[in-house]
């Protein structure tokens, strides 16, 4: 066996590449000024502020005014709904979003809903993906949100983002977008999609952990999340993390740049990925739409196989997966996505989330399915239940064993 790691978790967190590293060196240890102070030693650390927010500004397609830099995704989306159940209360308390969305979401609206919010979790498809007239159907008087994740982290889906943004610029109501999967993964313009806020996360592509994103849209009336000082134009308060920042303004500056060509060839792979695995694993299935998905996720539920003892094994190949979030990984709870999704208990216990990088070579897919299928019959062998399975099927097959 090589000694090589396979690393298929790129979903959960990217290796930050080395022009990130070098662009956030200067910041710790020479441009080291505090981008609040007026003497000349900060001057590289403002400046740096500015470009990474002129960066995300020109990516998004939008002013760069309207970008404030947070210390994470699941921070930009606390504070995107907080903020504005607290701003708009006076209008109406009721919020939508969907059964799929991160906990991030899930959590803060279970949250203000303790505060007297009133939140809509819309269905989804068996595919993952919201329905626009469903939505539209769910909207009241006193809807003054809502929050639909741009494509989601354990399938992939990608979900109509423009559509639902038509609707609530029609109603005027705030949406809000999770983009932290999307985020220089697919084009966003947030003019042309009507979107008011969005959250993205460094880590994600490329770029270091600890610094995110939240775009707000001019005129939105949210208020501070973090109070102290008046950073971020009096939004949110703490000295800003200069080389975090740093990094994630040349990330995102690489991931933009390359983003056609990246995705294309990651597209690519996650099909031949899709195409051997269907074919090659019998009781298997593709989780998540199989063309309006994210191009380098793949997530995949195998009968008689439980999710945890696949991770395990494929460790011990050297190959790093992820049977869903990496945010409730400890869980033994089945993924509310792929419960959401119409999976029973028994086959979403069985999944696997398989996430492609700019690095993820052919070689590496190709060792992974072989390791894969083996793994997947060993554990199938050991299955009380994939025994009796197998026994009923030949006593109805005549005794043929094709498990095709």
């Amino acid at each position: 066996m090589s000694n090589r790691v396979i690393y298929l978790d790129n979903a959960a967190t990217t290796r930050v590449r080395r022009e990130v590293v070098d662009a956030m060196l200067p910041y710790f240890t020479e441009e080291y000024g505090n981008a609040s102070t007026i003497y000349s030693l900060a001057n590289g650390a403002k400046s740096a502020l500015q470009k990474s927010r002129d960066v995300m500004a020109g990516i998004l397609g939008c002013d760069s005014s309207e970008i404030y830099f947070t210390g994470c995704g699941s921070e930009s989306d606390n504070w995107a709904l907080k903020a504005a159940a607290e701003a708009y209360r006076a209008r109406g308390n009721h919020i939508i979003t969907t059964k799929i969305e991160h906990h991030a979401i899930l959590h803060t609206c279970q949250w203000l809903e303790k505060q007297g919010m009133e939140v809509t979790y819309l269905d989804v498809d068996e595919n993952g993906l919201v329905d626009p007239g469903q939505l539209r159907a769910a909207i009241r008087p006193t809807t003054i949100l809502i929050s639909v994740m741009f494509a989601n982290n354990e399938i992939g889906t990608i979900e109509p983002v423009r559509e639902i943004g038509a609707i609530a610029r029609e109603h005027g109501i705030l949406f809000h977008t999770d983009a932290v999967q999307a985020f220089c993964q697919v084009p966003i313009r947030v003019d042309e999609m009507n979107i008011d806020m969005l959250s993205a996360s460094a880590h994600k592509l490329n770029g270091p952990k600890g610094v995110g994103l939240l775009y707000i849209r001019k005129g939105v009336k949210i208020r501070s999340f973090l109070h102290g000082g008046a950073q971020e134009r009096k939004r949110r308060a703490g000295t800003e993390n200069i080389p975090g920042i740093a990094g994630f303004g040349r990330a995102a500056e690489i991931a933009a740049a390359t983003m056609e060509e990246r995705t294309g060839r990651e597209r690519e792979l996650r099909d031949y990925l899709i195409e051997r695995v269907l074919r090659e694993i019998p009781y298997s299935r593709l989780n998540g739409s199989r063309t309006k998905r994210l191009p380098g996720n793949a997530n995949f539920s195998f009968q008689f196989v439980e999710g945890e003892s696949m991770l395990i094994m494929l460790d011990m190949a050297g190959i790093c997966a992820s049977s869903g979030s990496a945010c409730t990984s400890g869980s033994l709870d089945p993924s509310h996505v792929l419960l959401a999704i119409g999976l029973p208990h028994e086959i979403a216990h069985g999944s696997l989330r398989l996430t492609l990088g700019h690095e993820t070579t052919k070689e590496d897919i190709d060792d992974t399915i072989e390791h894969l299928k083996e793994i997947v019959a060993k554990l199938r062998d050991m299955s009380p239940l994939y025994e009796d399975f197998m026994k009923g099927g030949r006593e109805r097959r005549g005794g043929k064993n094709d498990v095709q």
